[in-house]
């Protein structure tokens, strides 16, 4: 899939996995392993932001996947998110989409607003609200049509 196709069928929530073509270098090969990760692996879509103009420079429509998390002892140190221009040259795949019924908790309303957890149901999100810090946070329930829509459009999740 292309970016736009991500961009215009996969819910937020879904895991996203993204590659450049190339065949994996062995292990025993670190730097070249450790480059070709970069372009080849997966993440959990937590944010679609359309065009929009900074100043005099027009950014294109985007879409930042949550890669992963760097910590200890149950203190995340560092988050790693990736985003991706419409225009990039990578092959996409949907590997999971969010399950009907599971409830995504955005930090914020509106089209700024990105994925802080996904829960199984509205009461495991509102008992993840009350341990986590997020006072502006949208509740928003995953339904059979979104879930569904690149099957119904013809295209494999």
């Amino acid at each position: 899939m292309s970016a736009h196709t991500i961009f215009d069928t996969a819910p937020i929530g879904s895991i996203v996995a993204w590659s450049d073509g190339t065949p994996q270098p062995p292990a025993r090969f670190r730097k070249k392993l450790a480059a070709w990760q970069s372009s080849n692996s997966k993440g959990r879509l937590i944010r679609m932001q359309g065009g929009r103009d900074a100043g005099k420079v027009s950014l294109s429509p985007c879409f930042t996947l949550h890669e992963v998390d760097y910590g200890a002892g149950g203190v995340i140190a560092i988050r790693v998110h990736r985003t991706f221009s419409l225009e990039a040259k990578l092959h996409f795949t949907v590997v999971e989409r969010p399950a009907i019924g599971s409830v995504r908790v955005f930090d914020r309303a509106g089209d700024s607003g990105e994925l802080v957890y996904l829960a199984t149901n509205e009461v495991d999100a509102k008992e993840w609200l009350t341990r986590h810090g997020y006072p502006d946070a949208v509740l928003q329930e995953v339904t059979a049509d979104e879930v569904g829509a690149g099957a119904v459009e013809g295209r494999a999740a």
